[in-house]
């Protein structure tokens, strides 16, 4: 007879593992916000770049921003992200964009 699983410290374990991605991806969105100087805006003008770029459905448009981020990234003008931990570019793939939308010409 083998041993009954513990489902309940298999479901810790996962709830932990979840908080952990959770907690490293916001760093990574508050890291990527400081390296684009993102942090410069107040907070009302941020959201409303963000809120604009989620709700923006033009496929031209997005491509343009993921470009341009991609070559932010590319560039390594990355402003004060701490050696160690510069590759923000691990986060999903569209907060990249979050440069253009914030402050580039063209956004909504």
């Amino acid at each position: 007879m083998r041993k009954p699983r513990d489902f309940d410290a298999e479901l810790k374990a996962l709830e932990d593992k979840a908080r952990e991605l959770k907690t490293r991806k916001v760093q990574q969105l508050g890291e990527l916000v400081i390296a684009t100087g993102a942090d410069q805006l107040n907070t009302d003008e941020l959201a409303g770049a963000l809120v604009a770029l989620a709700e923006t459905k033009d496929t031209a448009k997005r491509e343009a921003w993921a470009k341009r981020g991609a070559m932010f990234f590319e560039s390594g003008s990355r402003r004060s992200a701490p050696a160690p931990q510069r590759n923000v570019r691990s986060t999903a793939g569209q907060p990249s964009s979050i440069q253009s939308s914030a402050g580039g010409p063209g956004s909504q």
